[in-house]
């Protein structure tokens, strides 16, 4: 039996950002973790532009390109990592147009959180964020790993060295992700792995 894939979703693209190190390090504990066959999507290289796409997306009549690569790809996943900054309280835009784009491709699939910033550690951005998660019929699991001052978990080469607190958090909201993927693979149908 093949393994749930795991995508770890990048939300920021702006420059110098710190999400792409942070996504890495809960990759690589996620692999140790065993459960998942994991991928990094980076919403940067994803490049969606601002939603253009003429029918709804629970329609699936995807005209663009970009929209039916996307599509594809949030597909074949069973189960998502956001990791988000904040911005003004919430998520990113970027984030909530690449949600947006799609409909049917998001259901019944666990969704955990990795969040950071400064004394919020990203945690008015998830509460908002698990809203629109839940509208899209996405399971947002409590378990999750935030990250107080985030730049002092960088070293100088830009890896994240987390303490022992990320790593309990991460390996938690990994397992809960692990129990739910394959029950909720049942709701999408037989073909839901």
């Amino acid at each position: 039996m093949s393994k749930p894939i795991l995508q770890i979703i990048v939300a920021s693209t702006r420059p110098g950002r710190v999400g792409l190190p942070v996504a890495e390090w809960f990759r690589d504990r996620a692999v140790a973790y065993g459960a998942f066959e994991v991928e990094i999507v980076d919403l940067a290289e994803v490049d969606l532009p601002f939603m253009n796409e003429p029918h709804h997306p629970r329609l699936r009549q995807y005209v663009h390109q970009h929209t039916k690569e996307w599509s594809t790809t949030v597909e074949r996943a069973d189960a998502y990592v956001f990791v988000t900054p904040e911005y003004n309280h919430s998520f990113n835009a970027v984030l909530k147009n690449a949600l947006d784009y799609l409909h049917g491709e998001w259901q019944y699939k666990p969704a955990g959180f990795v969040s950071y910033g400064g004394v919020s550690a990203g945690t008015r951005a998830v509460q908002m964020l698990k809203q629109v998660v839940s509208g899209l019929k996405m399971l947002p699991v409590v378990e999750a790993v935030t990250i107080p001052f985030v730049r002092e978990f960088v070293d100088e080469d830009g890896r994240v060295r987390p303490n022992d607190v990320m790593n309990q958090a991460a390996d938690a909201m990994l397992a809960e992700i692990a129990r739910a993927a394959p029950a909720l693979g049942h709701l999408r149908g037989p073909e839901g792995r």
